[in-house]
C-alpha cells in the first residue's frame, strides 16, 4: 500500500514533466486514464518537434533514470514505433558536472589516498558529464596521460527509487493491459536495472574493457584501451587515455588523409568481429565513443553498456541478414520457426509474405539508404500478429545497429556498413553452419553431456535403489524372485545410452 501510494505520486509528478513538454501522448494506450489524458493535454501549451523530440526533452528533464529509460526505449521500436525510436536513439545523456570537490572526496574514499598522491595532475573541469559518471583527463605518477570516469554522488540511490517505480508500472501494464503481456515489460525492466547496477561498478566496466582487448589482440585496425587496475575501483576507473579524430567529423578525417571508405570498413568489420566471431558487442557506439587514430586504426571508448549473444543466436542472425540482403524471405521465415520466434503452428508461408511486405520497400532503396536496423525494427512490430516473443538480446543489438548505422551514413554516405560487411558475414555463416561448424557444435554439446554422466548414474543408481526398497515394503516376495542389479550396472545402461545418442549426433 505504501509503495503503491509512494509511486502514485511519483507517477503524477511524472505526468506534470510531460505535460509541460506536451509528451502525455504515452498514456494514450492506457484505458483506464485515456479520458484523463485527453483532458489534460487541452490545457497544456503546444510544443514544436516531432513527438519523440518532446519526449526526449521531457526525459531529460526527469533525471538521469529517466534518460536510462528513453534510451531504452529507443531500442523498442516494435513498442513505440520507428519515428519516435528514432527520435529517442538521439537523446543526449548528459547533465551538468557535479563540483570537482566531490571528485576528491570520491576518489579520497575509494582508495584510501588522496588524489594528488595516485595523479601527476589531474584537469579538475570535466570533458564529459552524463546521467552517471563524469570524465577528467590525468597524467598518473608513472607519467602515462589517463582518462578518469568518477560516478555521481548519491546516484545508486537515485537509480533504486526511480527503478522501483519502472517496475510499479511494468506490473500495472502486464496486470491490466493484456493487449501488451507479450511486452514483457517487467522484464525489461529487469534488464534495465542488471544494465545499470553493471554501469555504477566501474570494475565491470574495466573487466568488459579488458575482455574485448583480448578478443582484439595482434588486430592492428580496431584498439581498446588499457585498464589501470591500480588506480580502479567500484566508483572510479582509470583507463588509457585515447587520442584521434571522432569518427563522424568527415573533413577532419580527409584533412588527416585517411580515406572515409577505408574508415567505415574498418568499422564494419570491427562491429561484425564482435557481433558474430565473439558474441560480446559494445552496445554504446555513436560516434562520440568511436576515434580514429594517426595510424587509421578505430579506438573504442566507454564499455559501461555490453551485449552477448550465444552461438545459436548468431547462427541464426547471420542466416536471417543474409536472407534479407539476398531477398530470400522463405529463408527468413524458416530461421524465425527454426530458432523458435515463431510458434510451430503459425503458417510459415504467411510469415514469409510479412517479411517480404516490411523488407521490400526498405531493400528497394539506394545501397546507401537501406537499414537492417530499421528493417530488424519493422519485423518485430509484426511479431504480435504471429506470436512471436521478443528475444530482449536482439533488442539491444537492434538499438546498437540503428546507431552505428547512423554513425557510419556520416562517414561514408555513400556507402553501407552491412554490404561491406557482408564477405565476412556469408564466410563465417559457412564455417558454422557447415560441416565442421556442426561437427564443432556436436563435440561441444559431447563435452557438455559426458561433464553430466556422472552425476546422471548416481541418480540412476538412486532410483533403482528407491524403487528396491520400495518394491521390498509392497511385496517382500519379489525380492525372492529377482535379484537387484549389481552396484554400477545401472551407470553402464546409462553410459551405452549416451554413447549411442552421441553417435547418432555425429553422423547425422
Amino acid at each position: 500500500m505504501i509503495r503503491d501510494l509512494r509511486n502514485g505520486i511519483r507517477l503524477c509528478g511524472l505526468a506534470w514533466t510531460l505535460a509541460r513538454h506536451d509528451a502525455l501522448f504515452v498514456f494514450e494506450r492506457f484505458r483506464a486514464v485515456k479520458p484523463l489524458v485527453s483532458f489534460a493535454t487541452l490545457l497544456t501549451p503546444r510544443r514544436p518537434g516531432r513527438p519523440g523530440q518532446r519526449l526526449a526533452k521531457a526525459l531529460q528533464d526527469a533525471g538521469p533514470s529517466f534518460i536510462k529509460f528513453g534510451q531504452t526505449l529507443a531500442s523498442r521500436s516494435d513498442l513505440v514505433g520507428d519515428e519516435l525510436s528514432r527520435d529517442l536513439a538521439e537523446l543526449q545523456d548528459r547533465l551538468p558536472p557535479f563540483p570537482f570537490e566531490q571528485v576528491r572526496a570520491t576518489i579520497l574514499e575509494e582508495f584510501g589516498r588522496p588524489l594528488d598522491d595516485l595523479y601527476a595532475s589531474f584537469d579538475p573541469t570535466p570533458v564529459a558529464a552524463a546521467s552517471i559518471s563524469q570524465v577528467h583527463f590525468a597524467v598518473d605518477r608513472e607519467g602515462r596521460e589517463a582518462a578518469v570516469k568518477v560516478l555521481r554522488p548519491g546516484i545508486e540511490k537515485a537509480f533504486a527509487r526511480d527503478l522501483d517505480l519502472f517496475l510499479w508500472i511494468g506490473e500495472l501494464i502486464e496486470t491490466h493491459v493484456p493487449a501488451l503481456r507479450r511486452l514483457r515489460a517487467v522484464e525489461a525492466v529487469g534488464m534495465l536495472a542488471d544494465s545499470v547496477a553493471v554501469e555504477m561498478d566501474l570494475r565491470f566496466e574495466a573487466a568488459a574493457s579488458a575482455e574485448l582487448a583480448e578478443n582484439f589482440v595482434g588486430d592492428r585496425t580496431f584498439h581498446v584501451p588499457v585498464v589501470d587496475w591500480t588506480r580502479t575501483g567500484k566508483r572510479v576507473l582509470t583507463i588509457e587515455r585515447v587520442s584521434g579524430i571522432k569518427i563522424d567529423e568527415r573533413d577532419a578525417l580527409i584533412a588527416a588523409g585517411h580515406d572515409p571508405l577505408k574508415v567505415l570498413t574498418r568499422a564494419a568489420e570491427a562491429f561484425f568481429h564482435q557481433v558474430f566471431r565473439d558474441g560480446f558487442f559494445h552496445a554504446d557506439m555513436h560516434a562520440g565513443n568511436l576515434f580514429v587514430r594517426a595510424d587509421g586504426s578505430i579506438a573504442a571508448v566507454d564499455f559501461g553498456i555490453m551485449g552477448r549473444l550465444d552461438r545459436k543466436t548468431r547462427r541464426h542472425l547471420a542466416q536471417l541478414l543474409l536472407a534479407f540482403l539476398s531477398r530470400d524471405f522463405r529463408l527468413a521465415a524458416r530461421v524465425h520457426f527454426a530458432a523458435g520466434w515463431i510458434p510451430a503452428d503459425r503458417s510459415i508461408d504467411a510469415f514469409a509474405q510479412a517479411c517480404r511486405s516490411i523488407a521490400e520497400p526498405i531493400l528497394d532503396r539506394q545501397q546507401n539508404e537501406i537499414s537492417v536496423a530499421s528493417l530488424l525494427g519493422q519485423l518485430f512490430q509484426i511479431t504480435e500478429t504471429f506470436s512471436m516473443e521478443l528475444q530482449p538480446q536482439l533488442l539491444l543489438l537492434q538499438k546498437t545497429m540503428l546507431v552505428a548505422e547512423g554513425t557510419g551514413r556520416k562517414v561514408e554516405p555513400e556507402a553501407n556498413m552491412w554490404f561491406l560487411a557482408r564477405p565476412l558475414i556469408e564466410a563465417w555463416t559457412i564455417e558454422n553452419l557447415g560441416p565442421q561448424g556442426r561437427l564443432r557444435d556436436a563435440a561441444e554439446e559431447t563435452v557438455g553431456i559426458i561433464q553430466q554422466v556422472p552425476a546422471l548414474i548416481h541418480r540412476v543408481d538412486r532410483i533403482v535403489s528407491l524403487l528396491a526398497d520400495s518394491a521390498s515394503t509392497i511385496n517382500p516376495e519379489f525380492l525372492q524372485r529377482s535379484s537387484p542389479p549389481r552396484a554400477g550396472v545401472s551407470g553402464w545402461i546409462v553410459a551405452a545410452f549416451l554413447a549411442a545418442i552421441l553417435l547418432g549426433m555425429l553422423i547425422r
